[in-house]
């Protein structure tokens, strides 16, 4: 790939647009539960305040769908990322318009200003031309750093390229340098996928059929590969597409898809249900099942100590509940203290590994979900393919 970075471009005392992604999960009050994004975002939003820049950010947060919702607006991320960076940055009240435009011709060296959630504006998820051109007439060079949102054709990671200089941020950098890497694996490779949806995989899991030893299948995605074995789920969480994509994908690969042997049930989908260990084969009707069993981690061990290299994407069963948490906790403890090669991608991965303190004890935890899936799935992701556009645009210009 060939794109401007950030030290092979000219950026010092100029206006910088800076795509981030603080999509960042909140509680029920509206409060942050977990800044990683903002904290990742750091390094190249300190480099270009020692380049005497006037820093634009353009996020999104939520998904409004084009309408203001109040709690979506980024007052709260502006005042997390002002404490964490130790220096102010204020928002404003919206990414275009009069006032945008008059706040930027204000700015002073140094000084970073955080626009409205972009999300408020139909325009960005439609990839519109003018809504770009109007945010790429802020600055005078854009920065994606936003490698989470480069898997979508939307105006603030796409379009907008086409107006002006463009570089990569050393997050995306370090997210491209880092999956290359998982893209040509040390073998033995093994995966482990969880979560819920088994169409989000499956590109991943054929793109890795022929370089993968084992693929192990735990979180909710299970029930439709046991589903497709014909043994009754009871209430667990599926839908028919699914089963008929594990069907297909059975048939490809039987001898090396690993289903769990036992499942922890429980009676109702609550943190206070009673939780009950059950083979897969004895799973009761009106139960839903919400972690692997014991027998099952220690199998999915076994599996994993061959290996050289795992690609993790997605839980093993409900890890914000304690009594659920096991199989993921396990799993995750057992290969931060193996030494081989980790790479885990998806917020749900992410958060877990934060939450039992495992995040640095991997070879690199992708901010993204969907793009580092689809980049892990050989895809070329439209936020990258700007970036090397640009390059051929910007290069023939200079």
């Amino acid at each position: 790939m060939h794109y401007f970075t950030l030290r092979n471009s000219p950026l010092a005392d100029k206006t910088v647009l800076l795509r981030v992604d603080f999509n960042v999960p909140l509680n029920e009050v509206g409060n942050i539960t977990d800044n990683r994004r903002i904290k990742e975002s750091l390094p190249t939003i300190r480099y270009l305040l020692a380049e005497n820049a006037k820093m634009i950010l353009l996020s999104h947060l939520g998904r409004p769908e084009g309408e203001i919702v109040e709690k979506w607006r980024l007052d709260k991320v502006a005042k997390e990322l002002s404490r964490l960076l130790k220096h102010d940055v204020r928002k404003i009240s919206d990414c275009i318009g009069p006032t945008v435009h008059q706040a930027v011709v204000n700015m002073r060296p140094k000084e970073v200003i955080l626009l409205e959630n972009l999300r408020f504006h139909v325009e960005e998820e439609k990839n519109d031309r003018n809504f770009a051109r109007e945010l790429a007439s802020l600055g005078d060079y854009y920065i994606n750093d936003a490698f989470s949102v480069s898997h979508r054709a939307h105006a603030s990671v796409e379009a907008i390229t086409e107006f002006i200089p463009s570089a990569a941020g050393f997050l995306l950098e370090k997210e491209i340098h880092k999956l290359s890497a998982a893209l040509h694996p040390q073998q033995p490779l093994v995966l482990l996928l969880g979560g819920s949806k088994v169409s989000d995989k499956v590109p991943l899991i054929e793109h890795y059929l022929p370089k993968a030893e084992k693929i192990l299948i735990g979180g909710a995605m299970a029930f439709s590969f046991l589903k497709a074995k014909k043994l009754d789920v009871g209430m667990s969480k599926m839908d028919v597409s699914s089963v008929k994509e594990a069907e297909v994908l059975l048939k490809k690969a039987e001898k090396k898809i690993v289903l769990p042997i036992d499942i922890i049930v429980a009676d109702k989908f609550s943190e206070k249900a009673t939780a009950k260990h059950v083979l897969v084969r004895n799973i009761p009707p009106n139960a839903v099942g919400l972690d692997i069993g014991p027998e099952t981690i220690k199998h999915f061990q076994e599996e994993l100590k061959s290996a050289r290299t795992v690609i993790w994407n997605g839980p093993m069963g409900v890890f914000e509940w304690e009594k659920f948490s096991h199989g993921t906790k396990e799993l995750a403890r057992f290969i931060a203290s193996s030494g081989m090669a980790s790479y885990a991608g998806g917020g749900e991965t992410a958060e877990a590994l934060a939450k039992f303190g495992l995040l640095e004890k991997f070879t690199h935890v992708s901010t993204g979900g969907g793009a580092a899936l689809e980049f892990l799935s050989g895809k070329r992701l439209p936020g990258l393919a700007a970036l090397e556009r640009n390059f051929e645009r910007f290069s023939r210009k200079k």
